[in-house]
């Protein structure tokens, strides 16, 4: 069952390579790496986790702002940026699928790391292993169909959704897709993105399975997560603990 995407125009060459240099700058990368939480932060904030001082992350800002990479909002005398869409955090997901499965760091992994693995955010849906069971367990139960690196749900899954509260709207008037497909960086499997994976984590928060982690994207699964995560969804803790 093949899946169709939107087409969009060729990027040329020059411009590719423009996006690359401005991720490929380690501050600029560690800035748009913070981001990928899916909070706005300030630009003290961002010049904490680029390691830079103020002056240089305000030149990254405006380069990184100008190139349709960030978007800024200003809310009484601060500025607070974000990734200027969902696309920039799947082709950062993306970029870290590649590094990890580059040549292995002189770095033995700690519990910042481990935790990031089991669960994380990538912009507005989860991603590690939490992310890639829950599609994985949606996919088994014919609620979402994953092919071909695309995503369907189906009237099974809309009823399922809808047992849990989550409405899902008919694609009109809405640009971005319902149900789309991110490549983990660490699991190096997909996870649900689009409009249904941001329902999904909405609603994971709001309910409190989930609890965000200071100064991390990681996520922290509370008691009640634990539950639910196993009832509803058939994941348990030992299905997201390292093998």
């Amino acid at each position: 069952m093949g899946m169709t995407s939107p087409s969009f125009p060729l990027a040329s060459a020059n411009g590719i390579a423009t996006i690359a240099a401005l991720i490929g700058d380690p501050a600029r990368a560690n800035i748009l790496s913070a981001l990928m939480g899916g909070q706005a932060l300030t630009a003290g904030e961002l010049s904490w986790h680029a390691g830079v001082g103020a002056a240089t992350t305000s030149g990254h800002l405006a380069k990184m702002s100008e190139a349709g990479l960030l978007a800024m909002e200003r809310q009484g005398r601060h500025r607070y940026y974000r990734l200027a869409s969902p696309d920039i955090a799947q082709a950062m997901e993306s970029l870290m699928a590649v590094a990890a499965a580059g040549p292995l760091r002189h770095r033995p992994p700690g519990p910042k790391d481990e935790a990031l693995r089991t669960a994380r955010t990538c912009y507005d849906h989860l991603a590690g292993r939490l992310g890639t069971k829950l599609a994985d367990r949606l996919n088994e139960r014919g609620l979402v169909i994953l092919d071909d690196g695309g995503a369907l749900v189906t009237d099974d899954g809309r009823d399922f959704l809808g047992g849990l509260g989550l409405a899902i709207p008919d694609a009109g008037g809405h640009r971005r897709p319902l149900c789309r497909v991110c490549l983990d960086w660490s699991e190096r499997r997909h996870h649900l993105a689009g409009r249904l994976g941001a329902a999904l984590l909405t609603c994971s928060l709001e309910r409190g399975w989930i609890a965000r982690s200071p100064d991390s994207r990681a996520v922290t699964i509370t008691e009640a997560g634990s539950k639910e995560f196993a009832t509803i969804f058939g994941i348990t803790p030992e299905h997201l603990t390292a093998k």
